[in-house]
């Protein structure tokens, strides 16, 4: 460790350990919604030259409740270029005092494995301290020295929901002659300080209230303030880069990630030599696609550069899995023998779109696809699912853009928007009223594009399972002698169809000699609550379109005692309709709501639950039908 990091420590552990971290000092509106208080988070980042960077991480958090345990791990990463050092801990009662201390032996080692992985560099320490009461409070510090320096953290004031922040510090001590490049990204939520100069700036945030979750709000990444960091030369594990632009960015993982690991071996041009390729370059693709996918499963294995770099092709074929990185650069290999160009795309996948900055080139991203251009639109892959249509992205890897890697840079390229009427959802149910209360019915389903996506998951269960879940999701009727059937996953539309046939009791209820019955027996709709003071903007994350086709056959004696009127509804966020036809014995219902994605200020929130008020009201309208 240089003398300069082991000053700033000095006087920061001197600060740190000064505090007084008593509970009762917490400002009464830090502890109002919130299960965590960040007493005092401070990292300095010191670089001393293209390979050699030095941190020290000091954090002070007390946990007010129970519920905050789940984030009161201590936990450190690192890997094998990372040396982990000085691992100090400390828990303090709710008077500030001491009650017990742990060093790096306390520490639990293990592999970061998630799920699906095979083997990783990854490692991660951890301690998890079981309280005694609460309030605690934990203090802990360690340092770093690694000589990766691409990595540098975007700084937020917070992450987490139900978490207040008294002090948050981050200082970046640049030794290293290389230019580092900074963004501030600023928000209403907070305001971020800064002072120092460009090679010694510290930012920080002070005292920020707990935000608590709100129905239909974005993640917090997208609405918070941030300070990014990116050097213009960096390391990764021994491999040196330019990041001065998108370009030399995109040139260095072309030529020291990818190329290396992306060699066309005789066996791979066997491979796809059998498979015959005719017809168009779509034709082509689909059909190695098919096969890859038919071949390969998913397996996470975070080796080589750092984990960014994928295992060889020539591996992936004789072993049959791969990563995200591995089974896109084996499609991107076939691809590549069969002569058909395609690009190696990093995203970033979530449930809110997040973009690359296009003026602030810096590594990120947690997942790859793969991108094929064309005459006519690209072609899209994703390469991880053996179950995933052809040319179709996932809800959380649409709207945004991606870092196509090129023999010549970065290319950053949107993927596509999928419309509302692209995303639909399509029950066409006939419905034969008992007069026991009962009704039978015969449903077809219908779900495309993102709406397959949330389908997908019944693909792999056992008949048994895929019963349970249908009666999990219809969970507001008693759902008796299903039989559900013909399963298909349609890839080459992105298209889940099944049917299922039911019986349910004590639906429709008598009056006298008149029976009364709700109109959607398969739709159970609630109202949004918007009593309380909004906090946080409206996030609706994606388009999509459900339509519900009930066929209504009516007992014979019975007659409908009054024809609905049809009822349509238009807002700023979509539209609802429901209309009803009389053919004979027949009661037709049509019930359509259309709904489009946005971000929209908090002040929108109540007139959107206001829309849904109304279409929830109409989801329950109830029709009487009368013996004659």
């Amino acid at each position: 460790m240089n003398n300069f990091l082991k000053l700033i420590i000095l006087v920061f552990s001197n600060f740190y350990f000064s505090q007084n971290y008593a509970v009762s000092s917490i400002p009464e509106e830090l502890k109002s919604k919130a299960n965590i208080v960040i007493r005092n988070d401070v990292s300095t980042y010191v670089i001393n030259s293209i390979d050699d960077m030095e941190i020290n991480h000091q954090n002070v958090f007390t946990v007010l409740n129970k519920a905050g345990d789940e984030d009161a791990t201590v936990a450190i990463h690192y890997n094998k270029s990372t040396r982990v050092s000085d691992i100090k801990v400390q828990i303090l009662d709710a008077n500030g005092k001491v009650i017990n201390k742990y060093s790096k032996s306390d520490f639990t080692d293990v592999s970061s494995v998630s799920a699906g992985s095979l083997y990783q560099d990854d490692r991660v320490l951890f301690l998890n301290y079981i309280p005694v009461s609460y309030p605690y409070t934990i203090s802990y510090s360690y340092n770093v020295k690694t000589p990766n320096t691409i990595f540098l953290p975007d700084f937020y004031p917070l992450l987490d929901y139900n978490t207040s922040l008294e002090n948050t510090k981050i200082t970046i001590v640049n030794k290293s002659g290389i230019k580092l490049r900074t963004k501030i990204v600023e928000s209403s939520f907070a305001k971020v300080t800064s002072s120092g100069d460009a090679n010694n700036m510290t930012y920080s945030y002070q005292n920020f209230p707990a935000i608590e979750k709100e129905t239909y709000s974005p993640s917090l990444k997208t609405i918070l303030p941030r300070v990014q960091f990116s050097l213009e030369k960096f390391t990764l594990e021994g491999k040196q880069g330019d990041m001065t632009n998108w370009t030399t960015f995109g040139n260095w993982m072309y030529k020291d990630l990818l190329t290396p690991v992306s060699v066309v071996t005789p066996e791979i041009k066997a491979e796809v030599a059998a498979l015959n390729l005719t017809g168009t370059t779509s034709e082509k693709v689909k059909k190695i696609y098919q096969y890859m996918q038919n071949k390969t499963r998913y397996v996470n294995v975070s080796i080589g550069i750092g984990g960014w770099q994928p295992i060889i092709p020539d591996e992936v074929r004789k072993k049959g899995y791969g990563d995200c990185k591995a089974l896109t650069n084996y499609m991107k290999t076939l691809l590549d023998a069969a002569g058909i160009k395609s690009y190696y795309s990093v995203i970033t996948s979530d449930e809110t779109p997040q973009s690359f900055d296009p003026d602030f080139p810096k590594m990120g991203g947690n997942h790859v696809i793969l991108m094929i251009p064309t005459e006519k639109e690209p072609i899209w892959l994703e390469n991880t699912s053996q179950l995933m249509a052809f040319n179709h992205l996932s809800y959380n890897t649409t709207d945004r853009n991606v870092l196509a890697v090129k023999e010549n840079g970065i290319e950053i390229i949107d993927t596509p928007v999928y419309q509302p009427e692209e995303n639909q959802e399509i029950i066409k149910t006939k419905v034969v009223l008992n007069e026991d209360n009962s009704i039978n019915l015969n449903s077809d389903f219908y779900y495309s594009k993102a709406q397959y996506d949330f389908n997908m998951y019944m693909l792999g269960l056992s008949k048994e399972d895929v019963k349970d879940a249908v009666k999990g999701r219809y969970d507001h009727i008693k759902i008796e002698n299903l039989e559900v059937n013909n399963i298909n996953n349609d890839k080459e539309k992105a298209e889940i169809t099944y049917q299922a046939k039911f019986k349910v009791n004590d639906y429709s209820k008598k009056l006298g000699n008149d029976i009364f019955f709700r109109v959607l027996p398969l739709l159970e709709t609630s109202n949004i609550s918007a009593d309380e003071e909004r906090k946080l903007p409206l996030s609706l994350p994606f388009s999509y379109q459900d339509i519900y086709e009930t066929e209504f056959t009516i007992p014979a004696g019975y007659k409908l005692a009054e024809k609905p009127l049809p009822i349509a509804l238009n807002s700023e966020f979509g539209s609802y309709n429901l209309d009803f036809k009389l053919d004979g014995n027949k009661l037709l219902v049509n019930r359509k709501i259309t709904i489009s994605k946005g971000n929209y200020p908090k002040e929108k929130f109540k007139a959107y639950a206001d829309f849904r008020k109304k279409t929830t009201s109409l989801d329950h309208t109830k029709i009487l039908i009368s013996k004659q």
